[in-house]
């Protein structure tokens, strides 16, 4: 079955114009920069390249950084684990290795489809039954029969499945190996060489449509129409899929980008999912050990949090003595209360059990430099997206001594490694000003998120950010604070 369908994967959500130039700034011609807040600290401030868009000379960078930053699902939640997953795709590359030889596209990104597709099970089938995606590549009936030449026989396939269930059920497995050659007969999407056969050709003839193999690897789960339409919205000559992605916002290309978020079912991040699971593959055979540190690390879990920061190597807070020295020598700076210029207003409840640990509420108050200039840029394109602001922030560091507080109070709070206790994550109160504000966040939320520049998740009251420490290049927003 598929994994990017079933296994509750985050949609992509659709989002607002985001306008990235900030109110009198005039910055290089072509030259994406950072929104400059209005205010005192705002209106001399030079502009800021912005560094998470897009730049035709960091294509190589941002394919990694997209791969990496849709992983988590493959990994979260492959059947039995992205290491037996793996496994399973593995015992299949003989013949993806000649099916791949046929379409003329490369091996590893082929094995990768596999995997997320069918996680390398050959009998996958989607919870809409036989008329929708089955088999080791998750051939749609229709398809099958109808462009692929494939042989589907429905009927004969939906008795042989009823046949092989109640043999299962009874532990007669060698019937059961018996009846799925017989359904592999009668329903070629069944046959693991027959099925990766189809989607070479399927491959194929994508990429005489398209110009492009990444873009024939898009439009197997986006379709050649759906991308054909995008690429006509964008409107420039074969684009890479990278460039259509991450040069498409409601300001360049807007047409192209709302048609992209209109596909719902997370169509437009399948690529970068394909490449995450080629890179599994690629650890299953170079490196096993990290293949599954980084499953442990996945695992633990709502995003991939510890995997910016793996608890062992991340220095934590654990007492307030320890916090109050990183406070002095600047590992952790204060978050401001200037709304007027930040767009983001600080909770009242932030660091209100300090007083119950005789410690003043300010202590709490604060963030790494590098986690507070990605909360500034946050707040500065949800403002600049949705004409609102403020976004409130709830919590942003902790020492172990208040978390252990924390805990006797707020049933969502880990008894487990905190980010908080790092200070490399923050809160935003699920509490807009307006839906275009809701949809400007989900905008960033997803956007740094694929470029793994944060890691997020949704809590009951609020967004947990967890922010990598690839935002160091956005220190420069805070010398907008000084006054």
């Amino acid at each position: 079955m598929r994994i990017v369908l079933l296994l509750a994967t985050a949609v992509l959500a659709a989002a607002a114009a985001v306008a990235l130039l900030g109110a009198g700034d005039d910055p290089p011609a072509g030259v994406p920069v950072v929104p400059t807040p209005p205010g005192p600290a705002g209106e001399e401030a030079e502009p800021l390249p912005d560094p998470f868009a897009w730049d035709p000379g960091r294509e190589g960078e941002f394919v990694r950084r997209a791969a990496a930053g849709t992983s988590h699902v493959l990994y979260a939640f492959s059947p039995g684990g992205a290491e037996a997953s793996a496994a399973r795709t593995a015992r299949w590359r003989p013949r993806v290795l000649a099916a791949a030889g046929r379409a003329d596209v490369d091996p590893d990104t082929l094995e990768g489809l596999v995997l997320l597709e069918s996680a390398g099970r050959p009998d996958a089938v989607t919870p809409v039954g036989l008329e929708g995606a089955v088999g080791l590549t998750q051939i749609l009936a229709e398809t099958g029969a109808n462009l692929l030449g494939m042989h589907v026989d429905l009927a004969a396939s939906r008795r042989l499945t009823r046949r092989i269930e109640r043999a299962r059920r009874h532990g007669r497995e060698a019937r059961v190996r018996r009846l799925e050659r017989a359904r592999a007969r009668a329903d070629e999407r069944f046959d693991p060489s027959k099925a990766l056969a189809g989607t070479a050709r399927y491959l194929r003839l994508a990429e005489r449509r398209l110009g492009r193999e990444d873009l024939a690897f898009v439009s197997y789960h986006m379709g050649i129409g759906n991308l054909e339409g995008v690429l006509g919205a964008y409107g420039e000559d074969e684009p890479s899929y990278a460039q259509l992605y991450f040069d498409s916002t409601p300001a360049r290309h807007p047409g192209a980008f709302a048609r992209l978020s209109r596909l719902g079912d997370d169509s437009a991040n399948y690529f970068w999912k394909l490449l995450a699971a080629r890179e599994i593959m690629r650890l299953l055979r170079d490196d096993r050990g990290r293949l599954r540190r980084l499953q442990a690390l996945h695992a633990a879990k709502a995003s991939a949090e510890e995997v910016l920061h793996p608890l062992g190597t991340t220095p934590l807070f654990a007492t307030p003595e320890e916090l109050r020295r990183a406070r002095e020598e600047g590992d952790v700076v204060a978050f401001p209360d200037r709304p007027d210029v930040t767009g983001l207003r600080r909770g009242r409840r932030m660091g209100e059990l300090a007083r119950r640990l005789r410690q003043p509420a300010s202590l709490y108050r604060g963030l790494r430099p590098e986690a507070l200039a990605l909360a500034l840029y946050v707040g500065a394109q949800v403002r600049s997206l949705s004409g609102t602001a403020p976004l409130t922030v709830t919590s942003t560091v902790r020492d172990r001594t208040y978390q252990q507080r924390l805990l006797r109070r707020n049933p969502e709070a880990t008894h487990a490694y905190s980010l908080h206790t790092t200070g490399w994550a923050f809160d935003v109160l699920r509490d807009y000003r307006s839906p275009r504000q809701a949809r400007a966040f989900q905008f960033m939320l997803d956007r740094l998120q694929v470029l793994n520049v944060i890691a997020w998740a949704r809590e009951p009251a609020a967004i947990h950010v967890t922010v990598g420490d690839d935002a160091e290049a956005l220190l420069p927003l805070l010398d907008r604070l000084k006054p």
